[in-house]
């Protein structure tokens, strides 16, 4: 049971009389503010409560293409500069996604 269940059975409980718990108790309990206890209270009320994030399993808004992983692949092969100098170049992403791209294609020498 994770943590947000757990608080929302709490809540359960106390809404129904079963258990003589404060919601500041019960936010000690789960470990959440108590302004968050709140809240999910509000959300058990009006049955509008989720235990699964809303993003969950959406593609991310910031990934790289397929078409541009193979660009800087393919302008990579040609140039003759450091890693850094590339990405200075490329400027459109983060030396860390190039860097990692690279990497996971085996283009980079790994130093001694």
């Amino acid at each position: 049971m994770t943590k947000k269940e757990e608080a929302v059975k709490l809540i359960h409980d106390k809404m129904n009389n079963k258990t003589f718990l404060t919601y500041k108790e019960i936010a000690d309990i789960t470990g959440y503010h108590p302004k968050y206890i709140l809240k999910l209270k509000k959300e058990v009320i009006s049955g509008t409560i989720s235990f699964v994030h809303g993003n969950k399993n959406r593609v991310p808004s910031n990934v790289m293409s397929e078409e541009e992983k193979q660009k800087i692949i393919k302008l990579y092969k040609k140039s003759n500069v450091s890693i850094r100098k590339f990405c200075k170049f490329y400027n459109s992403r983060s030396y860390s996604c190039i860097y990692n791209l690279l990497k996971s294609e085996g283009l980079l020498k790994t130093a001694k």
